[in-house]
């Protein structure tokens, strides 16, 4: 196809495709597929070889957030039954992150829900920085908690961290249709304030939630003038009890197509699988290993992922590898650059959330039911174990 070697041309070349190339992406049919997993795959490989990075989730504070995200399971007004407990002392946080890191993990990544931290969150944050790299030698640590006040950026990579996430999620244009009690432009300004700081950014997006095919590629590229590090890519868990919980809106095919279309558009950035993979992409997630460069390990904030030792074992069989601590993530370019966490030796989500004009209607995973779609409560399990419990986690 001329589009998938145009596109392979500007990506070995980071030139940005049009937004008729990425839409064109998004509308390839099944049929072609596979051709569109092999040209992402060869940019993929050009800048990351055949390494897959490995991201562990430590939720230091579940549920009872204030904010109105629809497609969160710790919203205001959720009836999801999900754990609910204030926050993790430090040491139980870093005795969490050890079994990620055990496991492979270089990044770990500490979420907590709410708009935003206050000063004493951050002095606590800060501690269990301290702890996880005083336990684990060369861990990259990434907050995710909300919106940043002035100064508390710096703070955070004071204390050690060297990353910050905070995801865009949709385009600014339906922003406001998925959350109202804040807006596009907060989440923008977080994100640049990690930068300011010195902060690694991770930001990323939610697909499945309703969108189109426009806005999917309106926040990708607003993703790419932003410039973050890695960009986690989130397929929504429609979790019962919240209000996107019937937006099953999404197949395995139309997953790849969508890693594919940030692959494209972000071709030298760490581009991260991250929640609802098994949940949308199930079967077919090792095709994802050739447009994706890192996953998470193990358990989601709120839901369970697959045994962490399948992760591994999936990794193997496809025939990549796991990226090892001393492994520089970025591409060179990117750390001659200034690039943050990631694009060094030694040492982003579903972080705390934790996007289609569609040619043609994204095929449905089941058959309406009563006018709506039915809930696939069989491919959502809630987490009950790692942080929080008393029960060993997934790593």
């Amino acid at each position: 196809m001329d589009l998938l070697n145009t596109l392979v041309d500007k990506g070995l070349r980071r030139e940005l495709p049009t937004r008729e190339e990425a839409l064109a992406v998004l509308a390839t049919p099944d049929d072609e597929l596979l051709d569109v997993v092999a040209a992402a795959g060869k940019v993929r490989r050009q800048w990351f070889g055949r390494r897959v990075k490995l991201n562990y989730l430590v939720n230091l504070k579940s549920g009872l957030c204030p904010e109105d995200c629809s497609y969160c399971s710790q919203r205001l007004g959720s009836k999801a039954e999900i754990l609910k407990y204030t926050w993790l002392k430090p040491d139980e946080a870093s005795k969490a992150a050890a079994a990620g890191v055990a496991g492979g993990a270089k990044r770990v990544c500490l979420v907590a829900s709410g708009r935003g931290p206050t000063d004493r969150d951050v002095d606590r944050v800060s501690q269990t920085i301290e702890a996880i790299k005083e336990q684990n030698e060369g861990v990259e640590v990434c907050a995710c908690l909300g919106l940043l006040s002035d100064g508390q950026a710096d703070r955070l990579r004071s204390a050690g961290a060297d990353a910050y996430n905070h995801n865009l999620n949709t385009s600014e244009g339906t922003y406001g249709e998925i959350t109202t009690t804040h807006t596009y432009a907060d989440r923008v300004e977080t994100v640049h304030q990690a930068q300011a700081a010195g902060l690694s950014a991770c930001s990323g997006l939610i697909a499945g939630m309703g969108e189109s095919d426009a806005d999917l590629v309106d926040v990708v590229f607003a993703l790419r003038e932003l410039d973050p590090d890695s960009v986690p890519v989130n397929f929504l868990i429609p979790f019962e009890g919240t209000p996107l919980a019937k937006e099953w809106n999404l197949t395995p095919q139309r997953c790849l197509r969508i890693l594919a279309m940030v692959r494209f558009v972000c071709p030298d950035v760490e581009v991260r699988l991250a929640g609802g993979r098994e949940v949308h992409l199930r079967s077919m997630q090792p095709l994802a290993l050739h447009l994706v460069n890192s996953i998470f390990l193990g358990d989601y904030l709120t839901s369970e992922g697959q045994a962490g030792q399948t992760d591994l074992d999936m990794i193997a069989d496809a025939g990549f590898e796991v990226e090892g601590a001393g492994t520089t993530t970025l591409p060179g370019h990117r750390v001659d650059a200034g690039g943050g966490c990631g694009s060094h030796v030694g040492g982003c989500a579903p972080c705390g959330d934790g996007p289609e004009a569609e040619t043609a209607p994204a095929e449905p995973v089941l058959a309406e039911a009563d006018g709506d779609r039915a809930a696939r409560t069989d491919l959502v399990t809630v987490r009950r174990r790692g942080a929080g419990t008393d029960l060993a986690p997934n790593a």
